[in-house]
């Protein structure tokens, strides 16, 4: 049993240093964001919504994904980026973060890429003096920036991106569960 036990761990340690270092990569208006890999569960294709009233605008609302319950966000609209309709192109990528499974909407995906820790560099600290927040926003969920040899990918954070007052999805999905 103990074995068993280790070679479990093995392999699940295995599978981490696959995803080391690889970032999925899509588009949102005309920037490229990259997510790290570890925390993609899945792709999946646009599929209907069911709406919550009364949350954030950029809370769509729930999917049954296989028997599971998953709130989806609409990434463009959390960034404060304009709308865009939702075309055969647009899917939804399932995450995970400390143990709460999210569906971000996206345009499209790009590519899988890998980058090394040497050539991510912190965020740039942006302050406004402004109402106008839509960099801020951003860049509040940004956990660095990955040069490549194409330019430059903005490298999400998504315990930022999910740590929030105004996504508390584990109520929510409580909720639709009982």
């Amino acid at each position: 049993m103990e074995e068993l036990l280790e070679e479990t761990t093995v392999q699940e340690q295995e599978k981490e240093d696959i995803r080391q270092g690889k970032y999925m990569t899509f588009k949102v208006g005309s920037d490229v964001f990259g997510i790290e890999l570890k925390y993609v569960n899945e792709i999946i294709q646009m599929q209907p919504i069911a709406p919550i009233p009364e949350v954030e605008h950029f809370i769509r609302g729930l999917i049954n994904l296989r028997g599971k319950i998953i709130p989806v966000i609409d990434v463009a609209d959390r960034f404060g980026k304009e709308s865009f309709e939702y075309n055969d192109r647009t899917c939804i990528i399932v995450i995970e973060v400390q143990s709460v499974e999210v569906g971000l909407i996206i345009e499209n995906i790009a590519e899988v890429v890998s980058i090394e820790e040497k050539d991510i560099l912190p965020p740039p600290n942006i302050t406004h003096n402004s109402n106008n927040s839509k960099e801020t926003t951003q860049s509040k969920f940004i956990r660095g920036i990955g040069k490549m040899e194409g330019g430059v990918k903005l490298l999400l954070d998504p315990v930022k991106l999910l740590s929030d007052e105004a996504l508390d999805f584990d109520d929510m999905t409580e909720e639709e569960e009982e």
